[in-house]
């Protein structure tokens, strides 16, 4: 019997260069909105800032399945390789983290009994 691993040449990595454009400009995001069809996913970048009724979508990106899970790795990979070098991220245990990130320091919380 044969083993077909030694005569099977081993497909080389194909390098793509990416072109930046001149007018790209690199946007703030720090909410996401995800959804999906069976065909694609759907990932809206927004920026909400604090102490505004409203926000700005400031991206739409939509990817193939395959490619989220693809970039879910990716981002995991990157996440483990930041707290290497930077340390833990620690994520607040709280119910409602958009009040904790979007109110300030000492603003009233509705709570107050007077």
């Amino acid at each position: 019997m044969s083993d077909n691993t030694s005569d099977t040449p081993q497909a080389q990595p194909t390098r793509i260069s990416i072109d930046l454009p001149k007018e790209l400009k690199a946007v703030y995001a720090n909410v996401a909105f995800i959804n999906f069809t069976p065909a694609e996913m759907v990932i809206d970048f927004a920026q909400v800032l604090p102490r505004t009724p409203r926000g700005t979508l400031t991206a739409r990106i939509i990817i193939s399945p395959i490619h989220a899970k693809l970039l879910h790795a990716a981002l995991g990979q990157n996440l483990a390789n930041f707290e290497r070098q930077f340390g833990e991220i620690r994520i607040p245990h709280r119910t409602n983290l958009a009040d904790d990130f979007f109110r300030f320091q000492g603003e009233d919380d509705g709570k107050s009994g007077s």
